[in-house]
């Protein structure tokens, strides 16, 4: 059996294997592109790209593609085989340089908000080197960006990288501030925690909601769910952990660190965390976690589930990004430092994130909205729709008294001056970790836990690298022109502490309260996709990632009409596979059920007065009347569902979906779940959310 050693990586074309089989130079060459930024010249590519396909035709591979990430959140891929004809009808493998740099696949059916007209099909895909390339089920996959013919992105890893270089150009200005001259670079590392269900495959799929949405629309619950706290962290089953087994396995044959799992709160629920590594490799790396879980679980006979709310009463799934800044010698820079320097530094890069979250708290909340997570959000299992930053009491508390020139807490006899004589070594928070905060610090990183279980990484860590960069490049035009850096590096942290303290809460966030005290705050609450999606166009935001080059203005506007097209096409196919459910499925069971009560009654009325009938006649009087409020409300969902798509502007139709289709759709649940609790179990046309959560033995 291989060893984990072995096996780990063994599908990547990584370092060690290119030092081995590339020349130095052209090594030499790719390391540059990969670090500088700089491109291949034709002939390296061509040694690359020879490399690259005989080390895949080692390991089974017979085709290659351009794996990519559109704006649909998944990731998207067209084989080629390596097979080129030569005279007398034979063929031999190929794999050129340009092949490799660039390739040309149909986009004609992708998302692009008008970013190109439909008849306009051509797209690019460009190789990215800094994402290393891997073979997935006999194909050697090669990680590119995607844009239009007229070089707009087209996919959420071109802003991404944009977005890394943004916040590697203004953060190395803040660092040559501080007289880091061996520092080549930084990076943001992430590390996303990504949780799921598994369910019987078999109950799946007769759950025509859970095969077309993602979600159940309809279930009443059963006596017992998460009350007891007995899944969580609970003995992974034995079938649960095979199918861990096996992923881990696959994962790491890919290079994927998965590091952690275990059982989440609700029944069927669990969790897998990866260790941190660049946010671009991480959101790589996450897209092909979401695959395999989904991959790997149906030969376990199971469905993965990634949906933010499949069940409603249980917890949903979120995916927490935990996020911090490396440098390219091993620095964190938001961990505290020893030296007063090292403080000094890690304070400004901590301003410059709890800055960066106060200015742009409605970018980072639209960047992790969707119609599945909007169902998720503001319930008492997730952060509120409020962005907030929770820094611990220690930190809050030494800020406070940066701010106000005062000592901290007594111990120190004089004032804090931030690079003159700030705390000797900054304590680690000694407080508890608040798990209701959307944007934790949690001792050298930070933990955005708005994102959606079934989301890409790319969009929230797009806008979070973007708003920091902008903090640190206002930072970097103040200080350097200044004529005392210690005076005006202090003056600067105690500005942006009194400016955007308001972002920072350690308190309860699942307490009603808090949205109160947010509003007086002037902290933005926008709990639904309708809400968020016109910061888009807000003229602070356009200029933001126009500056940085991150997002042209058409590409703003373009994620916006996709974000709303998204939207509205889910909330309309649940609306029509409710009513489809309905009156396909569930009428007809229930009208049976209630014609056989009458039955029952009459045989019984047949046999004399001594059998009571009173089971029966109430039974079927309740369903009875439940059944035509269903009626009514089916066809007021269908009239809602039908008004909203009418709507031309796609925001109004957005929110005639918010605020018509969606309390059509929890009326006719409402009716439904109360009747699937007064028939018999027999006929209800679908496996209750008892035989679902506990489908997996």
């Amino acid at each position: 059996m291989n060893t984990v050693t072995e096996i780990f990586g063994s599908m990547v074309f990584n370092d060690s294997v290119m030092r081995a089989r590339l020349p130095r130079d052209v090594f030499k060459q790719v390391q540059r592109s990969i670090n500088e930024g700089r491109r291949l010249d034709s002939e390296a590519a061509n040694i690359v790209a020879n490399a690259m396909k005989d080390w895949a035709i080692e390991r089974g591979a017979t085709h290659f593609t351009h794996w990519f990430q559109p704006m649909t959140g998944i990731t998207a891929e067209k084989h080629d085989s390596f097979i080129s004809p030569i005279d007398g009808g034979k063929v031999i493998m190929e794999f050129s340089g340009k092949e490799l740099i660039q390739g040309e696949p149909d986009a004609s059916s992708f998302p692009s908000g008008g970013l190109r007209a439909t008849f306009e099909a051509r797209g690019y895909t460009a190789w990215d080197p800094t994402s290393y390339a891997f073979i997935k089920d006999g194909v050697l996959c090669i990680p590119t960006a995607f844009c239009s013919y007229g070089g707009e992105a087209l996919d959420k890893k071109t802003p991404l990288l944009r977005s890394m270089e943004a916040l590697n150009r203004q953060g190395m200005r803040v660092l040559r501030l501080f007289g880091n001259e061996d520092v080549g670079s930084l990076k943001p590392t992430t590390g996303p925690e990504q949780e799921y269900f598994l369910i019987d495959r078999a109950v799946y799929e007769k759950r025509r909601d859970l095969i077309y949405t993602g979600r159940t629309l309809f279930g009443a619950m059963p006596p017992k769910g998460q009350e007891l706290d007995d899944h969580y962290f609970g003995t992974i089953k034995p079938r649960v952990a095979a199918f861990m087994k096996e992923l881990d396995e696959e994962l790491w044959k890919l290079g994927v660190m998965a590091k952690t799992e275990h059982n989440e709160v609700a029944p069927g629920q669990h969790e897998l965390a990866p260790i941190f590594t660049s946010t671009n490799i991480a959101a790589d790396h996450n897209q092909l976690t979401m695959e395999l879980l989904q991959k790997i679980a149906r030969k376990h006979d199971m469905v993965c589930l990634l949906h933010e709310k499949p069940f409603a009463g249980v917890n949903g799934s979120g995916k927490h990004n935990n996020w911090s800044l490396m440098t390219n010698t091993g620095v964190n820079l938001l961990e505290p430092g020893d030296t007063p320097a090292e403080n000094a530094q890690f304070l400004l890069f901590l301003c410059a994130v709890i800055q960066a979250v106060d200015e742009y708290q409605d970018m980072l909340r639209l960047a992790v909205t969707s119609a599945s997570n909007d169902h998720r959000l503001g319930a008492n299992e997730a952060p509120p729709a409020v962005v907030s930053m929770y820094i611990g009491s220690e930190l809050e508390e030494i800020l406070s008294c940066i701010e106000r020139d005062e000592p901290y807490g007594g111990k120190e006899k004089e004032v804090i001056k931030v690079g003159v004589h700030v705390l000797p070594k900054l304590p680690k928070d000694t407080t508890d970790r608040n798990r209701t905060s959307p944007f934790a610090f949690t001792g050298n990183k930070f933990e955005f836990r708005m994102l959606g279980s079934s989301a890409s990484i790319s969009g929230a860590n797009t806008v979070l690298n973007t708003a920091v960069a902008e903090s640190l490049r206002r930072y970097a035009d103040v200080l350097e022109g200044a004529a005392d850096f210690k005076s005006a590096l202090h003056d600067l942290i105690r500005e942006v502490i009194s400016k955007h303290k308001r972002i920072l809460f350690n308190g309860n966030g699942y307490d009603s309260a808090w949205l109160e005290e947010a509003a007086r705050r002037g902290l933005r609450n926008l709990p639904s996709t309708p809400d968020c999606v016109p910061c888009y166009l807000d003229e602070k935001n356009v200029r933001l990632f126009t500056s940085h080059r991150v997002y042209t203005a058409a590409e703003m506007k373009a994620r916006y009409e996709i974000k709303l097209e998204a939207y509205n096409k889910v909330m309309r196919i649940e609306a029509q596979t409710m009513v489809n459910m309905v009156w396909k499925d569930i009428l007809p069971a229930v009208s049976a059920y209630s014609a056989s009560l009458a039955d029952a009654a009459l045989s019984k009325e047949t046999l004399g007065a001594s059998f009571d009938t009173a089971f029966e006649r109430e039974t079927a009087a309740k369903i009875s009347a439940l059944m035509r409020e269903t009626m009514d409300c089916a066809s007021a969902l269908k009239a809602a569902n039908e008004q909203a798509r009418a709507e031309v502007d796609p925001l109004a139709s957005a929110r005639a979906y918010h605020d018509r289709v969606i309390p059509a759709m929890a009326a006719l649940r409402e009716r439904v779940d109360a009747m699937e609790l007064l028939c018999d179990r027999e006929i209800w046309p679908y496996p209750t959310y008892g035989d679902i959560l506990f489908s997996v033995k």
